[in-house]
């Protein structure tokens, strides 16, 4: 058991992404996925009228510019919304900031007029899929042999759906 004085739950505050986000969610996105995208890519999505995002920092540390904990980037085009990515840093996980950051990806879908909400997840991911289970999200899909890891092994992408009415 870890000491009340000594040990806090972090607190993180989530704000909409924006331009200047880019160059950290890339950084982070390279960390968490064996294919990262550059901040370029991450930019030019964006920018883009129909997509959103969001990005949290941790505020309870004593890091004076606490690195970026975690990020989601979105869009929604005729009532169907997509969730394009979505990490969360190996120091906070499991401290519901993927649940957050979510929660925040589906208000934003649905207010822009989104009616379902689809992703894409490795059928080996079982922290992110336990996550989108509980977020109400059902198979509706299976890309087979999709995903290729550093070592070469293959599994199967997991189309995934939630109603947003």
């Amino acid at each position: 058991m870890r000491d009340s004085l000594f040990y806090r739950q972090p607190e993180f505050e989530i704000v909409p992404m924006t331009s200047e986000h880019c160059r950290a969610v890339a950084d982070l996105h390279a960390q968490r996925f064996p294919r990262a995208w550059g901040d370029g890519e991450f930019l030019s999505l964006l920018l883009q009228p129909n997509s959103f995002g969001f990005a949290a920092w941790q505020t309870n540390t004593l890091i004076f510019k606490a690195p970026l904990s975690g990020f989601v980037l979105a869009r929604e085009v005729a009532g169907e919304a997509e969730i394009l990515t979505i990490a969360v840093s190996d120091k906070v996980a499991r401290f519901g900031l993927g649940w957050r950051l979510m929660q925040a990806a589906l208000r934003e879908a649905k207010a822009r007029g989104g009616e379902s909400m689809f992703l894409e997840v490795d059928d080996g991911n079982q922290a992110a899929l336990g996550l989108y289970r509980k977020l109400g999200f059902e198979k509706a899909g299976e890309r087979p042999a999709y995903y290729t890891d550093e070592n070469g092994r293959r599994s199967s992408a997991l189309v995934m759906r939630r109603d947003l009415r």
